[in-house]
């Protein structure tokens, strides 16, 4: 707190306020002054850790007061929020968030002021400008030294943009009517300046879009319904809805715009048909130039909002729509009636909007008859002999797509893109009847519309879905399609694809970027055609078809409850076909099975469908896995020895990306596996140590723990789930998990190790140990670990996990297992008399509870022979230059202290003036 003093303060907020062209060099010179930057970069540094520093310290135990020269500090911090330079901005943004959340520092009036001025200075700040290959503000100059690419800019920007948006929100709650008002002046604003023929204007209305988005979503969370501007936002609105355009980004913010407002129509509902007429031109808009010319990204992308719009605004507010609903239908039918105006998915996609007005009938047999005529068409399709037998032969399915046939120039018309939209078509509308019908969530009003069909023992209400009946009968077909796709995968098939899609199995290049964290290419929305030649649509056809399968699947268990998991011989139908040929299904296609399917299968199953449904297909697809994973681990195992000793010439450029990617691959496969698992076997009490998302990438985002916490979190409060339970009772299934959890140790993936070895392992091997392990078995499970330890022990957060469960191993089975001091006499350099101590007090038991934490440190030194070198170090060449003549030096003068006469001498730094200094 020594910098919040009034001189210190003055300084700081002096070289702040100068910052906005210190580092920059004079007109003539141009380019920026690395050292001045680096100098600022520095003292924003300082600024953020002050802010850090007063937030943890207001409000503590410390009775530390507000300082009096606050507002100096937040106008220091504020010349940086308002900097040209992009990196400057986005290094203030978290401490703006934390003053702004700290529950005494917001309530000061300095805070508020200052959040007022925030939120102005954000109207410039969130427009996307300063990309570094450009020279369209000062920003530019500062990118190029910060940033290596306009991808590299845009990928910071957006990150910059998140934190900014809660910052915005934050700020609300502290000044809800003034951020209102000047959301609604730029709002304004940006309806009354003409557009340019750039897309200068579209950038700000994106940036306006974002701000308001932001600052309303919150208004109507925080204020009473009294005090909401009810007045002003209806005149927003009309504002809004009386903007034309034909520009297709700026329409798409429009659209934002009027469903971020939408919560004022609830208080005028005579206004709600001007809001829906304005949103249904977007879901056809075209060009003029556009005619036979494929649609621009950005034409596409307002077609796809509009549908996104409408969805969103059936779904949070489905009773205020259902007066609407008949006007609705009928326009939806008008559009129908057109093949050329609505593509499948836009089809797909209103069909949603109305099934989830419908869900508002509360009248189970209404809902039904509407249900079957809107799903007539598609029923009628899906069940006809021509589709039967194109879903249940490979051959004939791959002839009837098109995907056999030689095109010689990839760009002429597809012939058979109508068939794949028609299986498309069915497809998406059985998803989307399965992910919306529903019943009243009010049990009173579901008994009353019919909805409940009985109880269960505790009373609780079984119900039934208006779809399931049409739903069952096309649930063959989904079956038939999910086995051919597999068999898609079988050499004999493959090779009946032409040459022309030979790739159309691969991974798709937006999935390969996005598991291997690679930033989107930036595309300019209005240059750029959304038109793609053949073969990628028919890989993304294909992609997509396997998706929504499982999707469908995942989902129809909440769907339609009894309805579906009594289907006589359910679980031999799904073995049958979605566990068909697996060993030739890839890796990301195996990912939709695991993920969207048996993981929301096993969330939702009853428990009265534990024997007759999950047992019969856990069983043997959990075996599958160990086996699959064990194999595909090992191979990148050897690969890694081999690249070791090979050169790098040796290796190929996309040979070598090629095996990165499917290493990366195996990792999110095995993550998914081991949620399954813990989704099935244990009671979460506590958060999960990491997500398993596909954002987190690789061992850079390894967690990293004090020993102490590791410690903590690995305390085995885990239990056994119900299924976990109903599971143990198998012999074979149960320690075919205990395999799996204990192998994933030492796979080369810290993070599924460290959520297996504190989560998984433990609560899964605790319920056995009464059991009468045989010796091999617990060798191996102590061994798996020490496994672990070498692969992973480098990393803090695995090296806490795994030795908190070593540890439990040995004092649990160390007093009737030998073995396990067997194992301690052959780690590298243990110490035998440490361990001859530490063994007999673990037979003993001897150890208090005040002694714990001196065990644990003592154990950890017993084995930290195991730990292995990092991957950086493993491979590392020593080099040894013998004879290398050393480099030529200047000899420093020797200077004699005291034969020196001038101020500098000894006397001078003892004499009474120098006291004064």
């Amino acid at each position: 707190m020594v910098l919040f003093d009034e001189v210190a303060m003055n300084y700081i907020l002096s070289a702040a306020q100068s910052a906005g062209g210190a580092a920059l060099c004079n007109q003539s010179s141009g380019g920026i002054v690395e050292r001045r930057y680096t100098f600022l970069k520095r003292l924003c540094q300082v600024l953020c850790a002050l802010g850090s520093q007063i937030c943890s310290l207001v409000g503590s135990d410390f009775e530390v007061q507000v300082p009096l020269n606050l507002d100096k500090y937040m106008e220091a911090l504020f010349a940086f929020t308002t900097h040209p330079s992009q990196l400057l901005r986005s290094s203030t943004q978290m401490t703006w968030g934390n003053l702004f959340r700290h529950d005494i520092l917001s309530k000061d009036t300095v805070v508020g002021q200052m959040a007022i001025k925030y939120l102005r200075a954000a109207r410039i700040s969130l427009v996307k400008t300063g990309f570094p290959s450009k020279n369209d503000c000062p920003g530019c100059e500062f990118s190029r030294v910060d940033f290596d690419s306009d991808e590299d800019f845009n990928c910071s920007f957006n990150s910059f943009r998140a934190q900014q948006g809660e910052a915005v929100r934050l700020a609300c709650k502290i000044v809800p009517f003034e951020a209102f008002q000047i959301a609604r002046e730029w709002v304004q604003y940006q309806i009354c300046t003409p557009i340019d023929t750039g897309n200068t204007t579209s950038v700000q209305w994106d940036a306006m879009t974002f701000f308001t988005e932001s600052v309303l979503g919150q208004l109507f969370k925080i204020l009473e319904k009294e005090k909401i501007p009810i007045d002003e936002g209806m005149e927003l609105l009309q504002m809004v809805v009386n903007y034309e355009t034909r520009d297709p980004l700026i329409l798409s913010c429009v659209l934002t715009i009027i469903s971020t407002l939408f919560p004022f129509v609830t208080h005028q509902p005579h206004f709600l048909p001007q809001v829906l007429f304005k949103i249904f031109p977007s879901i056809t808009f075209e060009l003029v130039e556009e005619c036979k010319a494929p649609r621009t990204r950005a034409v596409k992308n307002l077609r796809r909002h509009a549908c996104s719009s409408i969805i969103r605004i059936c779904r949070d507010y489905s009773d205020f729509m259902l007066p609407c609903f008949d006007m609705m239908y009928e326009h939806v039918k008008k559009l129908f009636s057109s093949e050329l105006l609505l593509t499948q998915m836009e089809k797909c996609a209103l069909m949603e909007a109305l099934i989830l007005i419908s869900n508002q009938f509360k009248d189970y047999n209404k809902q039904k008859a509407f249900l079957k005529e809107l799903m007539a068409p598609v029923t009628a399709q899906w069940l006809s002999e021509e589709m039967k037998s194109v879903l249940l032969d490979p051959a004939t399915f791959l002839a009837y797509v098109g995907a056999d046939q030689v095109i010689s120039d990839a760009d002429t018309e597809d012939q058979m893109g109508i068939n794949r939209s028609r299986i498309s078509f069915c497809v998406n509308t059985i998803l989307g009847v399965v992910k919306r019908a529903r019943w009243p969530a009010n049990p009173e009003e579901a008994k009353a519309g019919g909805f409940v069909v009985s109880t269960i023992s505790d009373g609780a209400p079984i119900y039934r879905n208006p779809c399931a009946e049409p739903l069952q009968a096309l649930l063959p077909n989904l079956f038939a399609l999910i086995r051919t796709q597999n068999n898609l995968f079988l050499p004999e098939n493959i090779n009946r694809l032409s040459k022309t899609f030979t790739r159309v199995y691969e991974i798709m290049d937006v999935e390969k970027n996005f598991a291997l964290g690679i930033p989107q290419p930036l595309l300019d929305a209005y240059d750029s055609s959304a038109y793609r030649n053949i073969a990628e649509r028919m890989q993304g056809f294909f992609s997509s078809l396997y998706d929504n399968c499982y999707h469908m699947l995942g989902n129809a268990g909440p769907c339609m409850q009894q309805d579906f998991y009594a289907i006589e011989g359910l679980a031999e139908q799904i073995v049958g076909s979605a566990f068909t040929h697996l060993d030739s299904v890839p890796d990301h296609r195996l990912r939709p099975l695991v993920r969207l399917f048996m993981k929301q299968l096993v969330m939702s199953c009853p428990h009265d469908y534990y024997d007759s449904l999950l047992n019969p297909l856990l069983g043997p697809l959990f075996t599958y896995l160990l086996q699959r994973l064990n194999f595909r681990w090992q191979i990148i195992n050897q690969r890694t020895s081999l690249c070791a000793q090979e050169e790098d010439e040796a290796y190929e450029e996309n040979h070598v990306t090629q095996e990165v990617v499917e290493e990366q691959l195996l990792r999110l496969v095995t993550r998914e596996v081991m949620d399954l698992l813990s989704v099935t076997c244990i009671t979460r009490k506590f958060p999960e140590l990491s997500a398993n998302k596909e954002e987190v990438d690789g061992d850079e985002e390894m967690v990293s723990m004090e020993s102490s916490q590791g410690i903590q979190m690995n305390t085995p409060s885990d239990e056994l789930s119900e299924l976990g339970k109903c599971l143990l009772q198998s012999e074979d299934i149960y320690m075919t998990l205990l395999t799996i959890c204990f192998n994933s140790l030492s796979w080369k993936d810290t993070i599924n190790c460290q959520r297996c070895a504190s989560v998984l392992c433990w609560t899964l091997l605790k319920q056995v140990l009464g059991c009468n392990l045989l010796p091999d078995a617990v060798t191996w499970l102590y061994t798996s670990v020490l496994k672990g330890l070498q692969m992973h022990g480098q990393h803090e957060g695995c090296n806490a996990a795994l030795t908190q469960l070593a540890l439990l191993i040995y004092e649990s089975l160390r007093p009737r297992y030998s073995e396990l001091r067997f194992i301690m006499n052959q780690i590298p350099d243990i110490h035998v008399e440490a361990l001859e101590q530490f063994d007999q007090k673990t037979i003993q038991s001897t150890v208090s509870k005040a002694g714990e934490k001196k065990k644990r440190e003592q154990f950890k030194r017993l084995i930290a022979g195991t730990v292995g070198k990092p991957l950086g170090q493993q491979f590392k060449k020593e080099v040894h230059i013998r004879n290398l003549p050393s480099l030529f030096k200047k000899p420093k003068p020797t200077r004699d202290i005291l034969e020196n006469t001038d101020t500098a001498g000894l006397i001078t730094l003892f004499s009474s003036d120098h006291d004064n200094c």
